[in-house]
């Protein structure tokens, strides 16, 4: 099959969370398995002004309207990368994006512009499937069914929330800016209380749609993770249209036995390397040097849902129980503060990190012993896998795909509860292990052979396309 991935970010070009990780990794792993896929992307400057990439410009020039206004030039460039070509969609409305911060900073037209876009490549490629991504993509299925119905009517289009609290809302002008008509404008398709939600949108007119991780489609389907659009989950559910299929990781990327961030390499069948990884971190970070402390971990963007305010209340139990702390990350400007001031009350046990460094990541994950992952919701999380492929044992909440990967006692610690003292409990237990030479090399045994890899999701990302193919012809959108 012939698969155009979407999606505004990828990795390594432009990074901003998960999604771009998947944007990469996925399509690599769907072509290893016989199938053609290939991404596109807003051809970014930060891309494109890169020499490392190599960009061959101009493979396609495109004149691109939105809804009524002047046709604009788009040209389409494209780069290899690990067996995957890229196409870099390039337009004026996309030079506002300077660094990675700031790629989101796009305005509605200018992704109602790379919808239309995409699908001029997609008819350019005659693909098979369209493979839209979060709420930035979210019009890429509508206009393929409501302006371009003949051209796509064979084409399957496929739909994943990779985190439904980002939505995408906006007026009612849309649809006019757009060039759809007004009567779009109902519940039943692009209304969603008095806004169109581009979230929604690319839900209710894709043939399949599918969240990542099975834990996370049960949960969105109730108030309490459903962000106000429980309603449709449910409604897709029933309809046989919405399934859970957990992420992977790229394990050629992430393998502690070739990761030339890491000071030293080491295998599951040889931890002699991870012990060096944690000594040199400890020196790295002007952490105390008494490799023998359990030393926690994580690398997260700071914010509520990651669970930073359990581990700021958790962190004087980790310190009495011998423990240090590290924290990478940037957001939140009031945890920004709260890490700062409990560095400097607990100097060489607690280090903050208030930076975006891949390598000290990779280093953070590897000299670890804990990766700490409390989230409040976690739609699948990448970093629980990574810190089990670096042989981290992960203290995770049950929530998402942390519940579809992280077991209690077996290859990780669980609470069940966003509360500082089911953290601090999960970490007693999680050092109490550690200091049972036995049970330690147990849990890390089983960790270290988790399977974190696509082979089974990439498979199931296949029988989801066929499924979006067996959908077609069919005119009517579900409602």
């Amino acid at each position: 099959m012939r698969v155009l991935v979407v999606s505004a970010e990828v990795a390594p070009f432009a990074k901003v969370g998960g999604l771009a990780d998947v944007a990469a990794s996925l399509p690599r792993a769907l072509n290893e398995r016989g199938q053609q896929a290939s991404v596109a992307m807003p051809g970014y400057p930060l891309i494109l002004n890169d020499a490392q990439w190599a960009v061959e410009r101009d493979r396609f020039n495109f004149s691109v309207s939105v809804g009524s206004s002047a046709p604009e030039s788009v040209a389409v460039h494209v780069l290899a990368h690990e067996g995957v070509y890229f196409w870099l969609i390039d337009s004026p409305r996309f030079r506002t994006a300077i660094s990675s911060d700031t790629i989101y900073s796009l305005d509605r037209d200018a992704y109602l512009l790379f919808s239309e876009a995409v699908l001029a490549l997609a008819k350019e490629l005659d693909v098979h499937v369209v493979h839209a991504n979060d709420w930035h993509t979210g019009f890429v299925p509508v206009l393929m069914r409501e302006r371009y119905p003949e051209d796509f009517d064979m084409v399957g289009a496929v739909f994943s929330i990779h985190n439904l609290a980002y939505q995408g809302e906006f007026g009612s002008d849309t649809l006019t800016a757009a060039g759809l008509p007004m009567e779009l404008f109902n519940l039943h398709q692009l209304e969603t209380f008095g806004a169109v939600n581009f979230l929604k949108a690319g839900c209710v007119y894709s043939d399949e749609v599918n969240t990542v991780s099975p834990t996370y489609a049960r949960e969105i389907m109730w108030p309490q993770y459903g962000c106000r659009l429980e309603g449709l989950m449910w409604h897709l559910y029933n309809s046989g249209k919405l399934r859970g299929i957990l992420n992977g990781i790229d394990t050629d990327f992430w393998n502690p036995a070739t990761d030339t961030a890491l000071p030293s390499n080491y295998s599951l069948d040889d931890l002699s390397g991870k012990q060096s990884c944690k000594e040199i971190l400890l020196q790295e970070l002007g952490l105390d040097g008494d490799s023998s402390r359990p030393l926690f971990g994580m690398v997260s963007r700071l914010s509520w849902q990651k669970g930073f305010d359990l581990v700021l209340g958790a962190t004087p139990a980790i310190l009495e129980l011998g423990g240090s702390l590290v924290v990478q990350g940037l957001g939140d400007p009031g945890f920004v503060e709260e890490f700062k001031l409990l560095e400097s009350a607990n100097p060489g046990r607690v280090k903050f990190v208030h930076r975006f460094d891949a390598e000290i990541a990779n280093r953070i994950y590897a000299g670890s012993d804990f990766f700490l992952m409390p989230s409040a919701f976690e739609p699948c999380g990448l970093g629980q896998m990574i810190a089990m492929r670096y042989v981290t044992i992960p203290i995770v909440r049950a929530t998402g795909g942390l519940a579809d990967t992280v077991r209690e006692g077996e290859n990780g610690f669980v609470l069940k509860d966003s509360v500082p003292a089911q953290l601090i409990a999960a970490c007693e237990r999680a050092v109490t292990t550690y200091r049972d030479p036995e049970a330690w090399s147990a849990i890390r045994q089983r960790a270290g052979t988790t399977p974190v890899a696509w082979d089974g999701s990439a498979s199931a990302y296949i029988e989801m396309y066929r499924d979006a193919i067996a959908c077609r012809p069919r005119l009517q959108v579900a409602v």
